[in-house]
């Protein structure tokens, strides 16, 4: 028997130990050489975001993405970035892209994170913008989803249940200009204006496809004023979806009673934003 058999196969377990950790090392190195890298494109995308310019920003953020897939923040940061490049209402196939692109990477990070505020917000106000032009119902309705998902995260947040509120007025309005369209065409020579009540079989029609969600965003509405008592945005959307609420009442003191409420919440806005305005904004 050799008695340098064992130290030579000694010899080599460890040298191929020590090449392990070595090769682990250089990998350990590579992986945080990449983080840094990372932070770096981060730090210079906030900033070109930060100027204003979104190209530059969108680049460095990609970059970010590609060199730690675990940031977070570059893909946040990348997802607001498409969003705030698209354009409501602009048709072309870029700025449908950029809206697109937008909502697929906050999906990627609630993918990674289903809780994440930022992502969930952010894919409901993308949403939201996409569903105007063209009019696009479901759209609305899945933005107010993720609006819902705040709110079973974080509910004493207001902003969640004023939004709720203003979909489901965007599409309770839509509805009635719709059907009041319809009974035009269908009724010619037929005056019937914007604020006549609704005639009784549109009326029924109406209030069957629309009371539900009418209600529920008076209760958001409210809800939101809860939480912020000088909420006016939110008392200006109040009031018109209690008008939207007027069209279903059934005789004209329930009409008008609903429609005086509204007023109210006009008069009561007004009255805050004058003293926001005379009062200083704290530094």
């Amino acid at each position: 028997m050799n008695p340098f058999a064992h130290f030579r196969h000694s010899k080599n377990k460890n040298s191929v130990a020590l090449f392990a950790i070595a090769m682990i090392a250089v990998g350990f190195g590579a992986s945080g050489c990449a983080k840094l890298k990372a932070r770096d494109e981060l730090n210079k995308g906030v900033a070109a975001y930060r100027d204003g310019k979104y190209d530059a920003a969108i680049e460095y953020f990609k970059d970010a993405k590609d060199n730690d897939p675990t940031l977070t923040n570059a893909r946040l940061y990348l997802a607001t970035a498409y969003a705030t490049q698209y354009i409501p209402g602009a048709p072309s196939d870029e700025n449908v892209r950029m809206g697109q692109a937008a909502v697929q990477e906050f999906q990627d990070v609630l993918s990674a994170d289903s809780n994440n505020i930022s992502a969930i917000d952010g894919i409901g106000s993308i949403l939201f913008n996409m569903a105007g032009t063209p009019y696009t119902r479901a759209r609305f309705e899945e933005s107010k989803t993720y609006h819902m998902k705040h709110i079973a995260l974080k509910p004493e947040d207001p902003e969640p249940y004023y939004w709720i509120g203003v979909i489901d007025w965007t599409l309770a309005y839509r509805s009635n200009l719709e059907m009041r369209g319809n009974w035009r065409l269908s009724h010619a020579g037929k005056p019937l204006k914007d604020d006549d009540p609704l005639p009784p079989d549109v009326r029924d029609a109406y209030s069957k496809e629309n009371g539900q969600m009418i209600d529920e965003g008076i209760t958001d509405l409210k809800k939101a004023l809860d939480l912020r008592p000088d909420y006016d945005d939110a008392m200006a959307y109040l009031n018109l979806l209690l008008r939207r609420k007027a069209d279903e009442a059934a005789t004209p003191d329930e009409r008008a009673a609903l429609l005086k409420q509204a007023d109210d919440y006009v008069e009561k806005a007004k009255e805050i934003k004058q003293k926001k305005m005379e009062t200083p904004a704290k530094p």
